[in-house]
């Protein structure tokens, strides 16, 4: 609950942000994001990539799309997100804003300024909303923890590993040829 003296945020407040401003809304509060580096971009795309093609490979009703991509976690005007990767199975969720309610999976690319919230405050609205499986990639540490939300399960992987997804049977992503 806000004190008196904090004020709520909505997705409208969001929406007034200078064009080209990227910031996040939760429960209420705006967290502002600072650009990606190179590092984190090459991660992204070759993360995305692997999936992708994937998904390509299989066909099926899942859709990946990678930030700047708004979430909308739940009905409230309170929670937006944007995460680096989405992986949503169910197309009833997307609109042309983007998605309405939880991806099945979110993978986070930890830089030094969102490590508190990819930790922290992102796994627990991602578990509480529903999401069933939560990468958390971080560079830094040449690690990824592999969040089984379903099944409140987790692992932790070094770069060197190829890593099994759990949503998907037969999809597993190599770290060990990534050069950070």
């Amino acid at each position: 609950m806000a004190s008196a003296q904090e004020k709520i945020y909505t997705i409208n407040d969001i929406n007034a942000l200078p064009e080209g401003t990227r910031a996040e809304l939760i429960d209420g509060q705006i967290y502002y994001m600072t650009p990606s580096t190179r590092a984190h971009q090459q991660l992204l795309l070759s993360i995305s990539r692997q999936i992708a093609d994937y998904i390509d490979r299989k066909g099926g009703p899942c859709e990946i799309y990678i930030a700047p991509f708004a979430v909308y976690l739940d009905k409230s005007t309170h929670t937006y997100v944007e995460p680096d990767i989405s992986v949503i199975c169910d197309k009833n969720k997307l609109d042309d804003k983007g998605c309405n309610g939880s991806p099945d999976w979110i993978i986070e690319i930890v830089s030094p300024s969102s490590r508190r919230m990819d930790y922290s405050v992102k796994l627990f609205k991602y578990r509480s909303s529903g999401v069933r499986e939560y990468w958390i990639v971080d560079p830094e540490k040449q690690r990824v923890m592999v969040h089984d939300l379903e099944n409140e399960d987790i692992d932790e992987y070094s770069f060197s590993n190829i890593i099994s997804a759990k949503i998907y049977d037969d999809l597993s992503i190599d770290f060990s040829h990534f050069r950070i």
